[in-house]
């Protein structure tokens, strides 16, 4: 008989105490706001700064020349005597002008006493006069009623800029005369409203006519009288329909064209012998048609005023200095500039209130972290745009074919910082150069090895010499993606065919078969 052994175990919960030491990086919130501002481009960042001086009453924005010359004028007359006025002044001209009346016997000039008065008829009746009409920039020095007539004051030049017509303003020019009845000039704005920026029509027909309670006759009568108005081809619904209009309006809309227009995809991919086929003619009438097809406008709404275009600002400006070297400096229009008021806040901080104290105290401490955060905001802006105007020397001086190879590690080692400091103060900055205006994200590119162990290449420069050597390429010798890698390696690049194929599609270019085809019926084109 074997004995049992019971075993009993015995499980005992108990609170201890340990004393551990860690390290851990904790994001604050203010640290996200300093590496948030280092991304913002600089009219984010003035917006983000006009926040804060709404919130913060020991931030101001600085008074530039003008306005703080309007602070003094304002405060000089604010601190003025009453008892100087204008009535002195006045009996003193008064009696200076009757002096020189009766001095002169009665006959002083009109002219004298105008411009004593200041008040001649342009004066005293401005809106009878000829309307004063400036013709160049340069004369604006040359009239006092104009802004920026100022002695060292510049002039904008967007106040001689004649403004465009939109096209929807365009429209409505003409469809009163082509629409006299009321209901339809409604269905008529209605379309107008549902326009694109290209002038095509956005809006289905049929549920047009049913959310405005009209039937599909009548919408579609209107349409068809729009589609006749200025520019050719607008209201289009489709690129083939607003060829098609086109051609209606000039009258050469035949079988032939109605089929090419029709397979536009065949013409896209330069399958001319199946064109010839589907439409019945020789390649002499297929050329033709081919070229009247050039001639018409793919995107009638084009031409107009889309919205407003806002110009790109320069973060950084690099110019050639006197010693050989280039100078970069940060652009001071797009520099945001607050300040703090520290006169304000010992003024106010002499109250006994624990609140209002406490309150001041979180303001001036989020005004000096806003400050020192812009500062160091420049100065990272400030190292990288110098480290990649000292890496991209040669592209500077020669153009895009000498652009280097360049990675966002080999810049931050370089300066001694973080990747993703360098990724976040190239995003959406900008810098002007002798050679253009390129985003900082445009110096860097993938490394392209050399032929025989030489020097590597960046990829925006091999994508250049790609599209160089195929806008040089003749109809009679079109070059195959083999033929542009043998060239490339003549000039020292390696690069293997299917990445040629892979450059030459990413900047829309056709293969050599379809360029083949265009180049010989434009020529031929040319040519008749």
């Amino acid at each position: 008989m074997v004995p049992r052994i019971k075993w009993n175990f015995i499980m005992k919960l108990s609170a201890n105490l340990f004393l551990r030491q860690t390290q851990s990086l904790v994001m604050t919130a203010r640290l996200r706001q300093s590496i948030q501002l280092l991304q913002m481009t600089h009219f984010e960042v003035n917006q983000f700064i006009a926040q804060e001086v709404e919130q913060n009453p020991l931030l101001e924005f600085p008074y530039n020349d003008d306005e703080a010359a309007d602070v003094a004028e304002d405060d000089r007359y604010a601190h003025q005597p009453e008892d100087v006025g204008s009535d002195d002044g006045y009996d003193n001209r008064t009696e200076a002008l009757s002096s020189d009346w009766y001095d002169n016997g009665g006959s002083a000039s009109t002219s004298r006493l105008n411009d004593e008065l200041d008040a001649n008829y342009t004066n005293v009746f401005p809106d009878d006069g000829a309307p004063q009409r400036l013709d160049a920039p340069e004369l604006v020095s040359q009239w006092k009623s104009m802004p920026g007539s100022g002695e060292g004051a510049d002039y904008d030049l967007d106040d001689f800029v004649a403004g465009q017509v939109s096209l929807r303003d365009h429209l409505a020019q003409q469809i009163p005369f082509v629409l006299p009845d009321m209901a339809d000039r409604l269905i008529a704005q209605n379309f107008v409203d549902q326009l694109d920026d290209c002038g095509y029509l956005q809006a289905d027909i049929v549920e047009a006519g049913e959310r405005l309670g009209t039937s599909l006759a009548q919408a579609e009568r209107v349409l068809a009288t729009l589609q006749s108005l200025d520019p050719p081809g607008v209201f289009a619904r489709s690129l083939a329909e607003c060829l098609a209009i086109q051609l209606r309006q000039k009258d050469r809309y035949d079988p032939a064209m109605q089929v090419l227009v029709e397979n536009l995809e065949l013409l896209a991919r330069r399958d001319f012998a199946t064109l010839k086929r589907l439409c019945g003619v020789d390649e002499e009438d297929l050329l033709d048609m081919l070229g009247e097809i050039r001639q018409l406008n793919p995107k009638p709404g084009s031409g107009f005023e889309a919205g407003v275009s806002e110009a790109i600002m320069p973060d950084v400006v690099v110019r050639a200095s006197s010693d050989g070297g280039w100078l970069v400096e940060l652009n001071p229009d797009t520099l945001p500039r607050v300040l703090v008021n520290q006169s304000y806040f010992s003024r106010v901080t002499k109250t006994k209130d624990a609140q209002v104290q406490a309150f001041l105290s979180n303001c001036l401490q989020t005004a000096n972290w806003l400050t020192r955060s812009l500062d160091q905001r420049a100065n990272t802006i400030m190292k990288v745009a110098s480290e990649i105007v000292r890496q991209q020397d040669a592209f500077l001086l020669h153009g895009v074919d000498y652009l280097r190879p360049l990675n966002l590690k080999t810049v931050a080692e370089a300066i001694e910082m973080s990747e993703s400091t360098v990724s976040r103060v190239t995003s959406n900055k900008y810098m002007l150069t002798p050679r253009g205006l390129f985003e900082l994200k445009y110096f860097f590119t993938v490394s392209i090895s050399a032929v025989a162990g030489g020097d590597s290449h960046s990829a925006e420069a091999v994508r250049h010499k790609i599209r160089a050597l195929i806008l040089q390429e003749r109809a009679e010798a079109v070059l195959s993606d083999d033929d542009i890698v043998d060239m490339l390696k003549k000039g020292g690049v390696d690069l293997a065919r299917r990445t040629v194929a892979k450059y030459r599609e990413a900047m829309n270019i056709a293969s050599s078969v379809q360029r083949r085809r265009e180049k010989r019926a434009l020529a031929k084109v040319v040519g008749s």
